[in-house]
């Protein structure tokens, strides 16, 4: 029962105020250039510093990017241009009266919510769960900076 409540809770398909958060921290990013996975600290939990080292070097960079330009725009007081928040896709749905412009699409440049870290976090959490489980020691010294 409870955990069926808790699943409700924070679903944002099924709860409308789940939803309401979520399109505020999707704005809110969107307005910097960020995406979710960006937010994880890698000084915090050393688990994540390992999935940062195990991504490619691109991806790496791309979030270097990102971060560099929302602390710039945020220590302007600036947020992105709308431009480069949204772009317009005209959709040329072909019908029986030839090409005709039918409608016009709004898609985000910025996506907030498409993960890239979240796979390879899952990997090492486990993969440390195991070696814990099987009372080896780490591969590596872990320690917190």
């Amino acid at each position: 029962m409870l955990s069926s409540l808790s699943a409700w809770l924070v679903n944002p398909r099924r709860n409308p105020l789940a939803r309401l958060h979520m399109n505020a921290v999707a704005s809110r990013l969107r307005k910097y250039g960020l995406r979710y996975d960006d937010l994880y600290d890698p000084y915090h939990d050393l688990d994540i510093k390992e999935a940062l080292a195990r991504l490619p070097r691109e991806v790496v960079d791309a979030r270097n990017q990102r971060l560099k330009r929302a602390m710039d725009l945020s220590m302007k007081h600036q947020y992105l241009p709308a431009d480069a928040q949204v772009e317009q896709d005209f959709a040329i749905i072909l019908g029986s009266f030839g090409s005709v412009p039918h409608s016009v699409c709004m898609y985000a440049k910025q996506t907030p919510f498409r993960g890239y870290l979240s796979d390879m976090l899952a990997l090492v959490k486990k993969e440390s769960a195991e070696r814990e489980a099987l009372g080896a020691l780490p591969l590596y010294q872990r320690t917190i900076p």
